[in-house]
């Protein structure tokens, strides 16, 4: 999807960033432009371009001022902007993209792996098992990744599972927890403190450095979670599990 000139907002972040804001609600469709915009930038890089952050709604364009200024010849905000809007005058209508991963995350629900899922259950006025088959029912959007390395910001929650963070965060939460924030869903990459309420566990590593591609989940891609018993989670753990 093309977005239109009157449509995007530009604003400096910074001396060295400058702002995409290619949307004003999170929703699938502005997800779309995020994409396109970041994966025109990774085709085709100018000159003193850092990098590029998506998120929700928006795309940062980090540079170099000296590099993009021709060594102090040209104001640099002014050039990146004006590279910026001929890149949006060129992006196509549509764009033909390939179908979009759907990545199974398998989860351990409740019990020492999901702590917080009776607490889900009685906020919401649903069963344990109701508050899993709705959690494991929707195929989810990865939106962006952000806040730890590989964490995945998802849409499609059912917002009758919302929950609110925990008044108190939790000083460690393991890696692979699966926890509920709102009408947010996520899994936490690493160990790491945080307050959302934990209703399960993911035996498989969502970030590893050592990895051709750290991440296990991009953006764009498509998560579905997938119940397992307990008995499985080593199995998982270690590979061994046959699919």
């Amino acid at each position: 999807m093309k977005p239109t000139m009157s449509s995007v907002k530009i604003y400096p972040l910074g001396d060295a960033a400058i702002v995409l804001q290619l949307g004003e609600e999170i929703a699938p469709e502005v997800h779309e432009r995020v994409k396109a915009v970041a994966r025109y930038l990774e085709q085709h890089p100018f000159k003193g371009l850092v990098e590029y952050v998506p998120a929700f709604t928006t795309v940062t364009v980090y540079y170099d001022p000296w590099l993009v200024s021709q060594k102090g010849e040209l104001a640099p905000y002014a050039e990146v902007e004006r590279h910026l809007r001929q890149m949006l005058s060129q992006l196509p209508a549509s764009a033909a993209t390939a179908p979009a991963q759907i990545k199974e995350i398998p989860v351990v629900y409740g019990g020492d792996f999901g702590p917080d899922l009776t607490f889900v259950a009685q906020h919401t006025g649903l069963r344990p098992q109701e508050v899993i088959a709705l959690h494991t029912q929707p195929q989810y959007l990865v939106y962006m990744i952000g806040f730890a390395p590989g964490f995945p910001y998802l849409g499609g929650m059912d917002p009758r599972i919302a929950a609110p963070r925990k008044q108190v965060p939790r000083k460690v939460i393991p890696a692979g927890a699966v926890g509920i924030a709102g009408q947010q869903t996520g899994v936490y990459p690493l160990e790491t403190p945080g307050g959302w309420q934990l209703i399960g566990r993911t035996p498989l590593t969502l970030f590893d450095p050592q990895r051709e591609s750290p991440s296990l989940l991009n953006m764009g891609d498509l998560v579905r979670f997938v119940p397992i018993a307990e008995r499985e989670f080593a199995t998982w753990k270690e590979g061994t599990h046959e699919h």
